[in-house]
């Protein structure tokens, strides 16, 4: 499915085309467990198309005006401790070191 079509889709159809694709993957999955060859070569652009869909409505469902927030664990802060500037990836990495 191209994007321009899933873009053009209201909530409820993309809803409905991200159901049908997973439909579609679990059968092809199923029966290629059964050893059935059919449609093996489908499941790279039903993942993709799920993909798209799922991307398209987390879009809708932010408004225009805000701003993505970053993961906590993706900000660096710096901070000082007894002279020493650490950062919390590193506090974080030798916390799981210590465990």
């Amino acid at each position: 499915m191209e994007l321009d079509k899933i873009r053009g889709l209201s909530d409820e159809e993309l809803k409905a085309e991200e159901a049908k694709a997973g439909e579609q993957l679990f059968r092809i999955r199923f029966a290629k467990s059964l050893g059935k060859q059919e449609g093996v070569g489908k499941i790279k652009s039903l993942k993709l198309d799920i993909a798209r869909i799922k991307t398209i409505a987390k879009e809708r469902t932010l408004a225009p005006g805000t701003a993505v927030a970053t993961p906590a664990a993706a900000v660096k802060v710096t901070t000082k401790t007894a002279g020493k500037a650490t950062t919390t990836k590193a506090k974080a990495a030798t916390a799981k070191a210590g465990k």
